[in-house]
């Protein structure tokens, strides 16, 4: 069975939260995936889940979050229900330069994820597109990321691979077995949506969804997240999004 998520990230211009899962629930999603964001008042946060019956099966966290507060994390993850994990992102000024850096980055990681999986958590790295740029030694840093330890599970953002140039497909069944939820993201065509960075409703832009799909079947991959990263109307995009996923 297939689990179907809404990446809460997608309505933080639409407060207040309270509303958003409100709204979510009333279009027929039954879960939600957190960010960082959201824990400044865990109180709020959960009552607004109790109140409408979500479950908060994943979340996104700051690497410095996993490093720098990991019990406080790991006590919420397991107070809110939540399985999985994932760091998301990586400031530009941060990033490695080289493919030893992306190697060691890896293993940073690595080590900041022991704690989350040794409580029983998923946990895990997602995907921009910074990932695929080609490093000295003609490594993509993904591949370095991934390499640091088989434990490290992914987080495959599928529009992010296919803005990047690449095949989703393809990376996919790279990594089968690896890949612990994927975010179903949509691109819309050249030159449209530009007042919403250039991303599409899921099915509304030119992501070949049926042969992704059967992939993430193929592969076992039965976690789903929705997510626009600048929606115009996030009702809209939580609708049209679900109503396709519901016809894979």
């Amino acid at each position: 069975m297939t689990q179907i998520s809404y990446q809460l990230f997608c309505s933080r211009n639409f407060p207040p939260l309270g509303d958003t899962l409100t709204m979510l629930a009333e279009t027929g999603f039954k879960e939600v995936e957190g960010y960082g964001g959201l824990f400044g008042d865990i109180d709020g946060l959960k009552a607004g889940l109790d109140a409408t019956g979500l479950k908060m099966t994943s979340t996104h966290i700051g690497l410095d979050m996993a490093e720098d507060d990991a019990a406080n994390m790991i006590a919420v993850a397991k107070d809110l229900g939540t399985t999985k994990v994932i760091v998301p992102f990586v400031m530009p000024d941060d990033r490695p330069k080289d493919a030893a850096g992306w190697a060691a980055f890896g293993a940073r990681l690595a080590e900041a994820g022991k704690p989350f999986q040794d409580a029983g958590l998923v946990f895990g790295w997602h995907n921009h597109d910074f990932e695929f740029v080609a490093t000295e030694t003609g490594d993509l840093p993904l591949d370095l990321i991934a390499a640091a330890s088989d434990d490290l599970m992914l987080e495959l953002d599928l529009g992010w691979v296919l803005r990047a140039g690449h095949s989703p497909v393809e990376w996919i069944n790279k990594y089968a077995g690896r890949i612990t939820a994927a975010h179903i993201k949509d691109i819309a065509p050249a030159g449209e949506n530009a007042d919403e960075d250039g991303w599409a409703d899921v099915g509304h832009g030119v992501q070949d969804w049926a042969p992704i799909h059967a992939a993430l079947q193929a592969t076992g991959v039965d976690h789903y997240v929705v997510e626009h990263d600048n929606p115009k109307d996030h009702a809209r995009f939580a609708r049209r999004s679900l109503a396709t996923i519901q016809k894979f």
